[in-house]
């Protein structure tokens, strides 16, 4: 028998958890699992792109345990009535190959995503930060608010989307929840004043979110909407500018924003910073950003939180995938009386 966590019983869990505490749970072990970085199999995830939207599969091991999640990212979703992002994932026991976990992931890909955020932005923000802008405030947006204000305290937001219902729905969401939003008119106006920058739109395009002249010294730019060939958010010139930091430079280098760069342009990478091998932030006036892409360790980290965390409650019920006959080399004996039943004329 399987674990089985669904979309009910993930809302239960975050209900009694408490979506703060969850995010910190999963920060804490992303900093574990990053600094054993050397211990996972790293690859790029594998992706099927079509016109409209990309079908990805996320693997990784630690050896002890085997993790992956099967992604989906459809920018025209929306409109026809559907999620942009959908997932599941699973959790296996290397040493016998069985699954031990499944879950939705659909929102612990977004619990995931707000936990790696706020985890870097506390070694690459400026340590007197207060504010941040948001640019899309799509469904990712609540739970980046919630993760920069457990893991760094921030609680006022400059937001902006080119969608006034997405704003109207993030303000409804967020301001009973003590944040103080400030409505801008432009990306630029978001920008203006804010020591931390947020995009995250879903459009699968070369854009231009951030132009070089709205981003002033000091900054820290959290870069998450980029995250497959062909779709960007920023001005070239503002990398150029800046300290760039990514999860797996292979991937980044094809899904991120240094796509638009030359192959060998430095980056660095965020498992040396956490284990004190490279700096983060080195001066109030830098500029730092976080090229996010999404990396299989990330999600590993998220199953592996989950999993801890549900031990011994009624938040997973299970379930009956793996075939297990008596006798484990005879599998025909499962389904043996088919073989007796009259044929069809």
């Amino acid at each position: 028998m399987v674990r089985f966590v669904d979309v009910p019983n993930m809302r239960r869990w975050l209900i009694s958890t408490g979506i703060e505490r969850a995010i910190e749970g999963i920060a804490d072990t992303l900093v574990e699992d990053f600094r054993r970085w050397e211990q996972f199999d790293r690859t790029a995830r594998v992706a099927s792109h079509s016109d409209i939207g990309v079908i990805e599969l996320m693997p990784t091991s630690d050896g002890e345990q085997y993790g992956f999640k099967y992604v989906n990212g459809h920018p025209s979703n929306p409109g026809r009535g559907l999620q942009t992002v959908t997932a599941f994932g699973v959790l296996a026991d290397v040493d016998s190959g069985y699954p031990t976990l499944w879950t939705e992931m659909t929102i612990l890909t977004a619990l995931r995503t707000a936990a790696t955020s706020a985890m870097v932005a506390r070694v690459l923000a400026p340590a007197d930060a207060t504010t941040m802008a948001m640019v899309g405030t799509g469904s990712q947006a609540e739970f980046q608010a919630l993760a920069f204000r457990a893991l760094l305290g921030i609680t006022h937001l400059r937001v902006w989307d080119t969608d006034p219902n997405a704003i109207d729905v993030f303000e409804r969401n967020m301001r009973p929840l003590g944040f103080e939003i400030v409505r801008a008119s432009s990306a630029a106006e978001a920008v203006a004043g804010a020591q931390i920058i947020t995009t995250c739109t879903a459009d699968k395009a070369n854009a231009t979110v951030l132009t070089d002249d709205m981003v002033g010294p000091g900054v820290h730019i959290n870069a998450i909407g980029g995250d497959c060939p062909g779709k960007t958010e920023l001005d070239a010139r503002i990398l150029h500018r800046a300290e760039i930091f990514v999860e797996y430079p292979p991937q980044t280098r094809i899904e991120g924003e240094i796509q638009q760069l030359d192959p060998e342009h430095p980056v660095t990478e965020l498992w040396r910073v956490l284990r004190g091998e490279a700096t983060g932030r080195a001066s109030a006036d830098q500029i730092t950003v976080f090229d996010s892409v999404g990396f299989a360790v990330e999600d590993f980290s998220a199953l592996r939180y989950l999993a801890a965390a549900i031990e011994g409650t009624d938040f997973y019920t299970e379930v009956d995938i793996i075939a297990e006959p008596e006798d484990p080399k005879n599998l025909f004996a499962l389904v043996a009386e088919g073989a007796a039943a009259p044929a069809l004329a």
